[in-house]
């Protein structure tokens, strides 16, 4: 789907001076949203929207600062209404350096009802070509 390269932040640091485990579902989400603004509408609409349903995450070791990363998304599995997005973090110098894997279930839901709403056209076009 996407590699999005990211710079470490000192302020993703926590306490042990490596990136908070919680910084890493920020690093996933820049990059899912970084995706999702090369679709057609966002990937969105009026009537629906995406939301995460699950977020599965193996840390395989820590990030420390100063740091260069790549965020790599692929498709997991694509359903009617949800689609699992796989994810890698590495080391953007050192590609061979892998910091976390892992996949995120989005959900379309109707935003009035909150109920869950087909794959937009545009998303499940994207995530069928190539």
């Amino acid at each position: 789907m996407i590699r999005v390269p990211l710079s470490v932040r000192w302020r993703d640091l926590d306490a042990f001076n490596h990136v908070n485990n919680s910084k890493f579902l920020s690093y996933l989400e820049e990059a899912r949203l970084r995706w999702m603004v090369t679709l057609p509408g966002h990937g969105m609409d009026d009537h629906v929207a995406p939301v995460v349903a699950a977020a599965h995450l193996n840390y395989r070791r820590p990030i420390e600062w100063p740091n260069e990363l790549d965020v790599e998304l692929f498709v997991e599995r694509l359903g009617t209404t949800s689609l699992s997005i796989g994810h890698r973090i590495v080391g953007a110098n050192d590609p061979g350096a892998l910091y976390c894997d892992g996949n995120v279930v989005l959900v379309w839901i109707h935003r009035e009802t909150g109920q869950p709403a087909a794959l937009p056209e545009p998303v499940r076009s994207a995530c069928s070509a190539g």
